[in-house]
């Protein structure tokens, strides 16, 4: 395949301002920390359908109002812009991929960096969301933009599902803790988008991001116990109780694509370490236990 060049912005980027940059889902886990890590040395505009809540969350950026079902909203959001932060959400819509795909070509954008998971690469891996994901690549490798994908496995900050319970009671409740994942700090991710996002040296490059170790969550129950320095309890879900509680926050077929998942990572396929956050960023990807320690407020 042959992977369209990444433009020269060397002049550009020599300027005080350096490079124009559109983060869609600013507001997001991802999107919130590319932002805060760009905004300083480059012009960044934050997409986000509640600019009124970004302002509040102190999304860092120029915050533009923009909704990924809406293609002029997008074109004028990303016209003049030089690189794409590319991150969605809906599962049912791979419309918004596509419709944030013409807005960048028809805004000038040249290289797009999009947030993927490891799940592409799995044939065994066929629910929902994982035939999005592919198809959304899809639709990136087929756009004429310059690329990057980053793929990585699930955020060690999936966990703050579990601070309430942990604040409440002491006690993580969760769906088949004996099987691991290798989870990412979501900041090594972001360092990654970063650095793709600034760097010629990433186009055509996808990228497997994984944490240091696969976790289950029983070890990632004994670690918080840890940091926390309180004893915590792990209690097992059954499929149903915890299909119940992932369709109180999704709707069903997502939630059903992630009991899915579940059972895939049942099978142990989740647990491959890459060394992709180093070729990305530079640097080893940070623990389990350092996350935790940054997050530790929000388990008290």
């Amino acid at each position: 395949m042959t992977v369209p060049a990444w433009p020269d912005t060397t002049p550009r980027a020599a300027k005080p301002h350096g490079l124009r940059i559109v983060i869609t889902g600013a507001s997001g886990t991802i999107g919130s920390r590319v932002a805060r890590l760009l905004a300083a040395t480059h012009q960044v505009r934050s997409l986000t359908r509640n600019p009124d809540r970004a302002a509040r969350a102190g999304v860092a950026g120029q915050i533009v109002g923009a909704d990924l079902a809406d293609r002029t909203g997008l074109r004028q959001a990303m016209a003049g812009a030089d690189a794409l932060l590319l991150v969605t959400f809906d599962p049912e819509r791979a419309v918004h991929d596509a419709s944030a795909l013409a807005a960048a070509r028809a805004g000038g954008v040249r290289h797009v960096v999009k947030l993927s998971a490891s799940a592409v690469e799995d044939p065994g891996s066929q629910d929902l969301i994982t035939a999005w994901q592919r198809q959304c690549e899809e639709q990136l490798l087929a756009s004429g933009l310059s690329w990057t994908l980053l793929r990585s496995r699930a955020y060690m900050s999936n966990s703050l599902w579990w601070a309430s319970s942990i604040r409440q009671e002491g006690v993580v409740r969760a769906l088949g803790g004996a099987s691991r994942n290798a989870c990412v700090d979501p900041q090594d991710v972001s360092r990654a988008a970063a650095a793709a996002l600034t760097g010629r040296q990433h186009a055509g490059r996808a990228y497997n991001l994984t944490g240091p170790q696969a976790l289950s969550a029983r070890d990632q129950t004994r670690q918080l116990g840890e940091v926390l320095q309180r004893p915590l309890r792990y209690e097992e879900l059954t499929e149903e109780q915890a299909l119940r509680r992932w369709l109180g926050r999704f709707p069903e077929p997502v939630a059903r694509a992630m009991l899915t998942r579940a059972r895939r990572q049942a099978d142990g396929v989740k647990t491959e370490m890459t060394d992709g956050v180093r070729q990305a960023t530079g640097r080893a990807p940070d623990t389990f236990p350092a996350w935790a320690a940054r997050h530790a407020a929000d388990f008290r």
